[in-house]
């Protein structure tokens, strides 16, 4: 079974606000986008018209690495609040 195979069976249960803020004076200098290259779950994106970084926290797997991937400090990351997030179903 691969990685992928198994994230697959994870269940998301989302809130209505996204767990993960960015600063988007701070993304708008960024030419590195670390954030894009590092999350497993390819949650980050680049908005070719407004210029503006994207952040998919639906299908956040919590594991913080883009947090720690970007090395200006733009992404702000807390754990979802109680209820709420993801439950992984493989081990």
């Amino acid at each position: 079974m691969t990685i992928e195979d198994k994230l697959a069976q994870d269940a998301f249960k989302n809130d209505e606000a996204s767990h993960i803020t960015l600063d988007q004076s701070t993304c708008k200098d960024c030419r590195e986008r670390f954030c894009i290259y590092s999350c497993p779950a390819h949650l980050y994106s680049l908005n070719e018209e407004t210029g503006q970084m994207q952040v998919e926290f639906a299908g956040c797997l919590e594991c913080g690495t883009c947090m720690i991937a970007c090395i200006y400090g733009s992404v702000a990351w807390n754990y979802p609040r109680g209820g709420f997030g993801v439950q992984y179903r493989y081990g």
